[in-house]
């Protein structure tokens, strides 16, 4: 199918110009020669640059170097950065370190963000020692076919961008560049994917090479083509999912340019936070914290998973949460609470054991007999015994800046760092210095669509 005036006008804007290939294909040439006169291992350039699919202003270059499975696992990770760091110095001195399954050097060349990634070069990709390996293959699958898609890919990528569903980071759980290379492939074209995906529903399934082996319950399962044991759309969750089939159905019902140019945050002052959260009357609190020294994928799970189980200790003391969300600045981390009410009478209920269980029953009946401490009981009531007792925590801030949050099972690297200091903030205070657009977008959410009809009706 041929592309609309719209699409082609899209495509002049995100296409990749020579001159920009050209620069990325020099350095890496280079870089692939330095590492192959080094005798230690091959190099080759894998990801979008590669396979021409990224899009204009792309910065990031991905170098892998491929040594001899026969090395040592230790040995791969101190002789490959070694390697990376030998090359890295000849180009630049900006430099640093990262860490994933195992560590990688980052380096910013010539004002692109190179990555160089040791690995080992293996026969086949169900014989990968390490996740990384896996890369290569998918880099020669997707180069052998994706040329007469190259657009197609490029579409879709920028449509998933601007949807706000691209990434297959832990922070997003959506779209990988990968994943929308198959899709395209998959389909046939931009326009096939998108008709497609505007009747999915969760539960899709996709195996392009009918090679699957394992069982997966992920949202979306598209089986790797080189790999019959992984999900490509693994990271895709479920609310990405349905973003993104609702993005298609809106686009199918009605194009406009803001599909592809992702409408602009309309970022709230101070003033503007005040007025919306008093007119709420909810509770906003904000626990604040150093992020922990790790990177985005090993963290933001961390953050996830203890924005969970505070979430959880609040409703176990009886307060509400309406919303909770996360972010990771480079420096500091932000878990924010709304809550339906921030203060709870004196009072609780304390339930007991079952009017069945005697032995437990007596032992209860017992413990609070002649206890001064209650307000009322023990009683039956549904069944069980029960107490009113005096509450601990009548404020949630007093609860959530209690040892009690080290008692819930937050993430490791997470309580590392909240065990050195950690603030929390209350109503307005949660306005803090970086973390502006992230509440700017809690206080004005809206799904994908919602938010380019609203940029459709402003535009002229």
């Amino acid at each position: 199918m041929s592309f609309s005036s719209l699409e082609l006008g899209v495509l002049k804007e995100i296409r990749p110009t020579e001159d920009e290939l050209d620069r990325m294909y020099l350095l890496a040439e280079s870089l692939i020669r330095d590492i192959r006169e080094s005798g230690k291992a091959d190099g080759m350039m894998v990801g979008s640059v590669a396979r021409k699919t990224c899009v204009h202003g792309d910065r990031d270059l991905d170098i892998f170097m491929l040594f001899d499975p026969a090395l040592p696992r230790m040995d791969l990770e101190r002789e490959g950065l070694s390697l990376a760091w030998n090359i890295a110095q000849k180009y630049t001195d900006v430099i640093k370190e990262k860490y994933a399954e195992h560590p990688y050097l980052n380096a910013t060349i010539d004002g692109l963000d190179v990555d160089l990634v040791p690995c080992y070069e293996v026969r086949e990709a169900t014989s990968i020692q390490s996740a990384v390996d896996r890369t290569p293959f998918h880099n020669r699958y997707i180069k052998a076919r994706i040329g007469p898609y190259t657009d197609d890919v490029l579409l879709l990528k920028q449509f998933v961008k601007a949807g706000g569903v691209y990434g297959s980071d832990q922070m997003t759980e959506g779209f990988a560049g990968y994943l929308c290379e198959l899709l395209v492939l998959h389909y046939g074209g931009f326009h096939e994917i998108l008709t497609a995906a505007a009747k999915w529903k969760p539960g899709m399934f996709i195996d392009l090479e009918e090679h699957v082996e394992k069982w997966f319950d992920e949202p979306l399962v598209v089986i790797d083509p080189v790999d019959p044991c992984r999900n490509v759309s693994a990271s895709v969750s479920e609310t990405k999912l349905l973003e993104f089939i609702e993005l298609c159905q809106g686009y199918l019902k009605s194009p406009s340019k803001w599909f592809f140019y992702r409408p602009p945050i309309c970022i709230l002052t101070e003033e503007d936070v005040k007025k919306l959260v008093s007119g709420r009357e909810s509770a906003f609190i904000a626990l604040t914290f150093k992020t922990p020294p790790y990177i985005e994928d090993i963290v933001v799970p961390q953050l996830r998973k203890s924005l969970h189980t505070l979430t959880d200790l609040l409703k176990r003391h009886e307060f509400v949460a309406l919303r909770a969300d996360t972010w990771m600045l480079e420096d500091r981390s932000m878990l924010l609470f709304e809550l339906l009410v921030d203060t709870l009478p004196a009072i609780r209920f304390h339930t007991g054991p079952p009017v069945t269980a005697p032995v437990n029953a007596s032992r209860f009946i017992e413990k609070y007999l002649h206890s001064d401490q209650i307000f009322a009981g023990p009683y039956i009531r549904d069944g069980r015994y029960g107490v009113e007792l005096p509450r601990r925590f009548r404020r949630a801030i007093d609860l959530l800046s209690s040892s009690e949050v080290f008692a819930t099972a937050l993430g490791k690297h997470v309580k590392c760092s909240m065990a050195e200091e950690f603030s929390v903030h209350y109503g307005i205070e949660c306005w803090q210095p970086g973390f502006e657009p992230f509440i700017s977008e809690f206080l004005q959410k809206s799904s994908p669509l919602v938010r380019i009809r609203r940029a459709e009706a402003r535009s002229p």
